[in-house]
């Protein structure tokens, strides 16, 4: 690991050192190899990725913060907001590779550069996926079983490693397909395990899954459509429905459809085409008197006949197909003999009936019409009646009649009259006849009230604006019957509880409102409305309307209260709330929208709108202005104009107590008042007044005498705590002559803490009565604690011009003493010296002789 330093001062701040290091980084890149980190992508902010403490001592700096931030004491670095996405900030192309971002840091007191790679480790947080959601491939039906095709819609998976490595299986191939995937390319290949068959199943729809290999796997679903493509591997065949024989008669026209023969080929397209022709062995009569259409197989008369002789021919029919051989089928055609005589059919009515035409309610259960009998020569004897087409009805023989009913209930609805077509055949197993005339019955159905009126709309809405004229028109609702007459004859009518104020026509459905509507008082009309035919027993139905009523600004903004009265305590701060202004409008939308506004006042409150309060613009003072009076204006923004309303507001300001009391008598500390030792006990002497700006228990003021309780025992002076009347607690005594300082308390009531003033009062006990002043005020050197506990503060000596000058000539007296006692000290020690030194001359002191001994220290009792 190689690293690079260059000195720095002490002093010197980062940003300087960041643009050395820039230029630095133009001439040398230090990169630490043997520092790296690895991080997971996709971490919550504040994950701790690595740490430099390991490797470097503090302080540290991170150049690039915009994925890592570093703690610049710990060299602990942490994901930011910004989350590393590997799959971003790596390209494509290396995917298989590491991903890797370089750091740069600044570490060392030195202040050294290094740079260190972090690694962004994957995490499978990417699903596989289909570029396209459905697969379609296409395999004909003939394929081997075994064959395999490549499948060219591959998932992609944007992670790396396992990760992004995909695996496939297949889901509900049953068995017909399976997958192989080669692991050279990857490719994958969709193997066919049976035979298919594209007359059996033509499609197969499976999903192809694919799942990554990560701890949490994702996988991705696409569909597969694999449609068997058709080869020619089924040749044509009749069908068995396809006709053997028929009969015609002997007079039919040209062109008249004698049969149709029908084969079916199981495989699509041009390998399902067939085409129809005669055999070559037909008779040359059969291919003069018939034709075959190649493509329908239909097979026509060519010609009229006219014959009145029985005749049989028989047409042999192909169906070829492609690279097939052609199917055949035989086709017998039994030529009648004209009829001579017309069939008479006789009818036997039992139901009503008028001109032969019967009348049938509906809704009847099957029951029987009528009886049918055929009459005519014996020709007709072989013959049978049926009828002809897909009716109602049915036709059973009884005993040579026919007995003709109803095959199920008749509907009027459905089909208002039916025509039956009654024809004669031969019986089973002969030859069929086509007799030339028909015999026609008419049957009509009789309506019945089954159906109930049915509303064009189940529910009705419209908008209608408020305050309209009276008796407009709504809407008009509308209601059929599917039934007839009476029966769909439809009236309307409103629900008994609807409101009075509505009204429907009950044969148009017009409905209509006969009073204005007013939204405020309600917003949505709701109307049931019935439909009753005019069958009995009647039917109806129902359906709603709702009316929602718009809404007009026709409510001006209405105040709680038209006078609002609000309690402020002074020296709040700047836009403080003073209280709620509530106000309301009725009306909806930008017309019940309101807006406050002051009006003629010059006072310092604005309206907060979004809270609808008011507050104010500057602190109050109560000593200043302790009441404002002002007007608020609430308008909405209707249109086209604009509502308003007025409310006035009265606010007061509490007092708080920020006001200390004033003395205003004695007008100074320095005053000074002669009191005569005559005056008699309980007379008043003087007294203190003062004044507090506050209001209430702020301004009431007590009167307290600062001294210790000996001191407060021993004057003679007291002092009212109320009134502040100073009175002789006693009789002067000749002690009491001289000067008297009161320290007085002047204290508010206010609460928690009281504020307070003090102030001397002096009195001068005194024969003479002449004016007494004090050069200077006495000064207080007791405890500053005059709140708490003032009544026990020590009281210090109180310095007077008389004090003053005995105290200045005592400090004269010292001096003078001290003076006076240097210079006999010295004339002493100077004496001494002499003395002994004779003594050193003459020899030792004698034991009877007593040294003189100077003093230590000098007392003065001065």
């Amino acid at each position: 690991m190689k690293t690079m330093g260059h000195g720095t001062p002490d002093n010197m701040n980062w940003a300087g050192l960041l643009q050395n290091l820039l230029l630095l980084v133009h001439l040398s890149q230090i990169v630490c190899g043997s520092v790296s980190f690895s991080v997971p992508e996709e971490q919550e902010p504040g994950t701790l990725a690595g740490s430099l403490s390991k490797h470097f001592p503090p302080p540290y700096q991170l150049l690039t913060q915009e994925y890592l931030w570093m703690d610049t004491n710990t060299g602990n670095f942490y994901t930011t907001e910004q989350k590393m996405d590997r799959e971003a900030l790596c390209p494509e192309e290396t995917k298989a590779e590491e991903c890797i971002i370089l750091h740069n840091a600044i570490v060392r007191p030195s202040g050294d550069l290094i740079q260190f790679p972090v690694i962004i480790e994957d995490v499978n947080d990417n699903p596989p996926h289909f570029e396209n959601s459905e697969i379609h491939l296409r395999v004909s039906e003939d394929v081997t079983v075994g064959t395999s095709f490549l499948l060219d819609d591959q998932a992609q998976d944007r992670d790396a490693g396992l990760n992004g490595e995909l695996r496939y299986h297949l889901e509900d191939s049953d068995g017909v397909f399976s997958l192989k995937v080669e692991a050279d390319g990857p490719s994958i290949m969709l193997v066919v395990q049976t035979a298919l068959d594209r007359e059996t199943q033509d499609q197969y729809q499976m999903a192809l899954v694919a799942t990554d290999c990560g701890a949490d796997p994702l996988s991705a679903t696409a569909t597969l459509i694999v449609t068997v493509t058709d080869v020619n591997d089924n040749c044509p065949s009749f069908s068995s429905d396809s006709p053997r024989s028929v009969s015609i008669p002997g007079d039919s026209p040209k062109n008249m459809l004698v049969a149709q023969v029908r084969a079916t080929d199981p495989d699509s397209g041009p390998n399902a085409a067939i085409v129809y022709s005669l055999s070559p062995k037909v008779s040359e009569r059969a291919k003069k008197l018939f034709s075959l259409d190649s493509l329908t197989g239909y097979i026509r008369l060519t010609q009229d006949l006219q014959s009145d002789n029985s005749e049989e021919l028989v047409l042999k029919v192909l169906a070829s197909g492609h690279h097939c051989p052609p199917a055949d089928t035989q086709v017998t055609v039994s030529v009648l003999p004209m009829v001579n005589q017309e069939l008479t059919i006789k009818i036997g009515f039992i139901v009503e009936h008028r001109n032969e035409t019967m009348v049938l309610p509906e809704n009847q259960p099957p029951s029987l019409l009528a009886v049918l009998e055929l009459e005519g020569d014996s020709s007709f004897k072989s013959l049978s009646l049926a009828i002809e087409g897909e009716v109602p009805f049915t036709l059973s023989p009884q005993n040579g009649k026919y007995l003709l009913s109803t095959s199920k209930p008749l509907d009027y609805e459905m089909k208002r009259e039916h025509h039956i077509s009654v024809v004669a055949h031969r019986r089973p197993g002969q030859a069929s006849v086509i007799v030339p005339s028909k015999h026609v019955i008419r049957v009509v159905v009789a309506d019945v009230n089954d159906n109930a009126p049915h509303f064009l709309h189940s529910h009705y809405q419209l908008e209608v604006e408020e305050n309209h004229e009276p008796g407009m028109s709504l809407l008009q609702v509308s209601a059929s019957d599917a039934d007839s007459g009476y029966n769909s004859r439809v009236t309307y009518k409103l629900d008994d509880h609807t409101s009075t104020i509505f009204n429907i026509d009950p044969l148009t459905g017009q409905l209509s409102v006969s009073a204005s509507l007013d939204r405020e008082q309600q917003g949505v009309h709701k109307l049931t409305v019935f439909a009753r035919d005019s069958g009995s027993p009647p039917l109806e139905s129902v359906t709603t309307v709702s009316i929602r009523v718009l809404d007009q600004n026709d409510n001006a903004p209405v105040f709680l209260t038209p006078h609002f009265i609000f309690f402020v305590p002074e020296n709040v701060p700047s836009f403080s709330q003073v209280g709620r202004v509530g106000v309301t409008d009725a009306d909806e939308g930008e017309n019940g929208n309101t807006e406050l506004h002051v009006v003629n006042s010059s006072g310092p409150f604005v309206v907060d709108n979004t809270q609808g309060t008011l507050r104010t613009t500057t602190s109050l003072d109560r000593e200043t202005e302790d009441r404002y009076e002002l007007y608020l204006l609430a308008s909405d923004h209707g249109h086209p104009a604009v509502l308003t309303s007025i409310a006035r507001v009265t606010i007061f300001v509490e007092d708080i107590n920020d006001n200390q009391p004033k003395v205003i008598l004695p007008s100074s500390n320095s005053s000074c008042l002669t009191v005569s030792p005559s005056a008699m006990a309980g007379s008043m002497v003087t007294k203190i007044y003062a004044i507090d700006e506050d209001s209430g228990l702020n301004s009431e003021i007590t009167y307290t005498v600062v001294a210790p309780e000996p001191v407060q025992n021993s004057s003679p002076f007291k002092v009212d705590s109320r009134s502040g009347n100073i009175t002789l607690a006693q009789q002067l005594l000749q002690r009491d002559l001289g000067m008297h300082h009161l320290f007085i308390v002047v204290r508010d009531g206010g609460k928690p803490i009281p504020l307070y003033s003090t102030v001397w009062v002096n009195l001068l006990v005194n024969e003479s009565m002449e004016p007494c002043h004090l050069d200077r005020a006495p000064t207080w050197a007791g405890t500053p604690d005059l709140v708490q506990s003032p009544s026990r503060a020590p009281i210090c000596e109180i310095e007077t011009p008389r004090a003053a000058q005995l105290t200045l000539l005592a400090g004269l007296c010292l001096i003078l003493a001290s003076t006076f006692f240097f210079v006999v000290t010295v004339v002493l020690y100077l004496k001494l010296r002499r003395s002994h030194r004779r003594q050193n001359k003459k020899g030792p002191i004698e034991e009877n002789e007593i040294p003189f001994r100077l003093k230590d220290k000098y007392y003065s009792d001065d």
